[in-house]
């Protein structure tokens, strides 16, 4: 199945259920095993096992095939794996707490970065395509397992 088509499967089947914040992000230049990532919330167990549920049917009807589906006896996170896409369903506290969209951004603005870079490189001549990496900057707060913030000096 067409990617466009599938994502817009996706995203309806999300919509129908009344899944909140639905995130596309392309990852088709940062992985090799799937091109997009859909990120949805709902606000209970119940919603989130009803958004996932509604994404594997609509796929289904339409074709497509569902690789397999993870956490739906919790259902604070569900994925969805339906190859070319991963959908995670989620709580909003859990959604927050793994902040995936920011994972794989940042990873999107590091890929763009150093492609930028490396032909920067090869226009000044200096041939070895690899861009400077960035310095991590320091965790000015990490989180316990009780996910309550401790600054670096408590942790």
């Amino acid at each position: 199945m067409d990617i466009r088509k599938l994502q817009k499967i996706v995203v309806a089947a999300l919509e129908d259920i009344k899944g909140e914040d639905i995130e596309v992000i392309n990852t088709a230049r940062l992985t090799s095993l799937f091109e997009r990532i859909v990120i949805a919330s709902g606000n209970s167990n119940r919603q989130v096992k009803a958004l996932a549920r509604n994404v594997h049917d609509k796929v289904k009807e339409a074709g497509g095939e569902v690789i397999g589906v993870e956490g739906e006896a919790g259902g604070e996170w569900v994925l969805v794996d339906l190859g070319d896409i991963v959908v995670h369903v989620m709580q909003p506290a859990v959604r927050s707490f793994y902040n995936l969209e920011e994972l794989w951004q940042a990873g999107a603005r590091r890929s763009g970065a150093r492609r930028a870079a490396a032909g920067a490189d090869e226009e000044a001549g200096d041939g070895d395509g690899e861009a400077p990496v960035p310095r991590a900057k320091p965790a000015s707060v990490r989180r316990s397992r009780s996910g309550a913030a401790k600054s670096p000096d408590q942790a």
